[in-house]
Parts: C-alpha cells; structure tokens; sequence
C-alpha cells in the first residue's frame, strides 16, 4: 500500500532560462512580521475526461498547502478577470495583475487507466516572466495526493528560495478511550493529517516513535514485555526489530544515528540512566555518559558530530551537547523553568525543546550556545517538538486539563507565527516528522 506512492517520475518539462533566484517575486522569511505572496490557482486543465476530478482535486491541494503556510493568501476565483483553459495558451498577465495576483499557477492532469501525470507553470505576475522550468509529475491515480504536494513543494521552493516540507509523512501516537485507561497504537499520516495508516494494534502502549533518516523505518519503545523496549519497524512490511537489553534494564527515548546504521537511547540500570549508542547490524553497545543523574532524550546534530539531551546533573533539568562519542558536556539553556525533548534543526543552527516554567508548558527554540531564547506556544501542556524537513516548521502534541483532557498535535512556524491543529480523528500525540518523500 505505501509502495504504490513511491512511484514518481520528474522530468523537466520546458528549457529555458530559471528566474527563481533573480526575478522580482521572491519572499524573504524573517521574524518579522511577513507580508503574505497573493497567489491565484485557477482549476487544472483536465487532459482527458477521466482526468476532470483529479485535476480539481490536485489544484485545491495547491492551494491549501500555500496557504496553510501563512506565507501565502489566495486570490479567490470569484476575482478572477479571465480564465486559464489551456496549459499553452499565453497568459493575459494584465488581467491577473489587476486582481493583485502575484503569482499565477496553472496547470494541466492527464489520467490514462490507473495512471496520472501532472504539470505546471509558476509565472510572476507583475513582471511577467515565468520562475524557474515547467515541471511534470508522473505515478499511479492513487497517488494524486503526492503529486499535488510536489507541485506545492516546487512552487514554496521558488518563491521563498527554501526546501518544501509538502510531500512528508509523519509518524505518532495514535490514542482512544478515557485519560486514565489510554489505548495507544503507532499510525503514520501525510504532513497535513491525511491518508492515516497504523503500523501497530493498540495491544500494549508504545511511545515516542521517531522516524529513520530516509523515512523507510521507525524507532519507538514498547511495553509488550512488562518493561519498556526499543523496537525497529520497517515502514513498507511492518517486519519488526528489537533492540537487546538484559533483564531489569529498560531502554526509552531512542533515535536513528544519521547514516541510520546505529541508535541512540537511554538505558536505566540499577536506578541510573545513561546515553547508549547501539550498531544495528552488530547489537554493539557504547556507554555514552557516566554520571549519577538522569541523561535522556538524545539527539543528535544534522552532521553527527555532536549530540543534544536532558539531563538533571545540575540539580534540575536542563540542556546539554556533547561529542556523539561521548566525554565532557556544556550546558546551554540557562532560562528560568525546566527545559527537556531537545531536538536538532535538520539545519543545524536551532535547538528545540519543551520548557516548563510558572504551570505552563511552552515549545521554543534557542542557539546552539542558549542564546535568543524563543517560546512559540503555550498552554496547560505542550511537548515533545519534531521538526519539519525544511527547519522552518514544528509540530508537537497538546494535551488539555482534567479528567476528560484530550491529546492533539499543532504546527507552528519557528518565528512563533500561524499555530494551528493537524486535523485528525481521535487523540494524537508524539509526533515524528519523516525526511522528503524520494
């Protein structure tokens, strides 16, 4: 079932000069305030009659994975002067400029049997050129989704002048049934909450699944045993592994090294808990850390070089980084609170966490060295942040007070802007967003 996604074609549609990084329509993402790019996608032109439903359906996808960004407002068609019902025809640049339309997406589906092809044009309106070389994407019907995404991806790219995060999947916690009595099984979604699939029944508990660096496994910890334990689950055939420990040990919070041949975790003994790193194709266990207080949820750095964790060594719990082969550790969050679930910027540059500070719980992101502190939520209680492949995007779990609390995931942008629920059936939590689709 996942396979049949995984089928796609890109060719280059049209030679011709690229204009994405010299033309006049480009958007500058800083942390002020952005004034959004207006877009108008008139309906893609249906090729063939079985082509009419998807090509209404995949422009829709467009537009709203542009617009959920924040960075980009839609022209609505009912301002729309003329219409776009080729794929060749010119294009009236002036009656799209006197809707204030900046950029322009058009586009053309041809559906053949069980097979669907989709290409597109992004124009700048206003100088009248098109950005960058036409694009097609080719599979299977059942994959229209991600195609629609990749054109979205393709258009986010060139305009911001940054990677798209559209045709990603993420994998959570799926939750049923009242806050005392959880029943928990793993599930995976595309990015936008769509196309729900669950890898695991609800037999036993599982947490914190985290996603291999290219997306064709999945870490998570189980307590099907009695004690919790690690367990490697490919994505495609659901087939299982399980990371070794002895009796009485349990391993927690674990994550794929970058190469994902190896895996980092924690691993109490005997009521100390330490940073382990394990060779999946050996069982090869190292002992990171050797201290008598808590060293957990480890992450490692996007060149593997170093790793970021929690720990309690100075009295509370804090942030650190470490050499990924262990040794001595500085501490960089310094703030008031408790600071714990560090993750590494897929761009190295960001560190993000959940703090808890004055009953609050917050998800925010700081410097490598602690500096500029930024909390982008807060509520009763936020955690466990995941990063988008592009580092521009965080998603985590929220869950609300009392007794009948229910658990969801948000996204928010990392400049504290557009926070909004991943529309979802049911309670959601622990959230792992997975690398670009291939």
């Amino acid at each position: 079932m996942m396979k049949r996604l995984l089928t796609l074609v890109i060719t280059l549609m049209l030679a011709g000069p690229v204009f994405a990084q010299s033309g006049p329509l480009r958007l500058t993402i800083t942390d002020g305030v952005i004034e959004p790019i207006t877009f108008a996608v008139p309906s893609f032109e249906a090729e063939t009659p079985a082509a009419q439903q998807a090509a209404a359906d995949i422009s829709r996808l467009v537009v709203q994975d542009l617009a959920g960004t924040g960075l980009f407002r839609e022209v609505p068609a009912t301002a729309f002067i003329s219409q776009v019902s080729s794929f060749v025809q010119p294009v009236a640049f002036a009656d799209w400029r006197a809707i204030n339309a900046q950029a322009l997406i058009v586009g053309a589906v041809n559906v053949n049997g069980n097979q669907l092809s989709v290409k597109f044009r992004l124009y700048d309106v206003f100088s009248g050129q098109e950005l960058g070389q036409g694009l097609q994407f080719a599979g299977t019907a059942d994959g229209w989704r991600r195609m629609g995404h990749k054109v979205a991806d393709a258009v986010y790219s060139r305009i911001t002048g940054e990677g798209g995060y559209f045709d990603s999947r993420v994998v959570f916690v799926s939750e049923t049934g009242p806050k005392d009595a959880r029943q928990k099984r793993l599930g995976i979604m595309d990015f936008d909450g769509s196309n729900v699939q669950f890898l695991t029944d609800s037999s036993s508990i599982v947490l914190a699944p985290r996603f291999s660096p290219n997306g064709d496994r999945v870490l998570y910890t189980s307590f099907e045993s009695g004690f919790p334990r690690i367990n490697v689950l490919n994505v495609a055939n659901v087939g299982r592994q399980q990371l070794q420990t002895a009796p009485g040990e349990m391993a927690f919070s674990p994550r794929f090294s970058r190469d994902g041949r190896q895996v980092i975790y924690s691993l109490s003994n005997g009521g100390n808990t330490d940073i382990y790193r394990t060779d999946l194709g050996t069982g090869q266990h190292v002992r990171l850390t050797s201290a008598p207080s808590i060293e957990t949820a480890p992450s490692l750095s996007p060149d593997g070089s170093q790793i970021v964790f929690e720990s309690d060594r100075s009295g509370s719990q804090q942030l650190y980084i470490m050499s990924a082969n262990g040794g001595e550790a500085r501490r960089i969050s310094f703030g008031e609170g408790r600071y714990g679930t560090p993750v590494w910027s897929p761009r190295g540059d960001l560190v993000a966490f959940t703090k808890q500070n004055a009953g609050r719980f917050h998800i925010g992101v700081m410097r490598l060295d602690g500096s500029e502190e930024r909390l982008l939520t807060s509520s009763f209680l936020d955690e466990g942040p995941t990063w988008a492949p592009n580092g521009r995007v965080i998603m985590f779990s929220r869950e609300t007070q009392g007794a009948a609390g229910t658990s969801s995931m948000y996204s928010v942008d990392i400049s504290g802007r557009n926070l909004k629920a991943v529309p979802l059936q049911g309670g959601a939590s622990d959230p792992s967003w997975g690398p670009l689709q291939p």
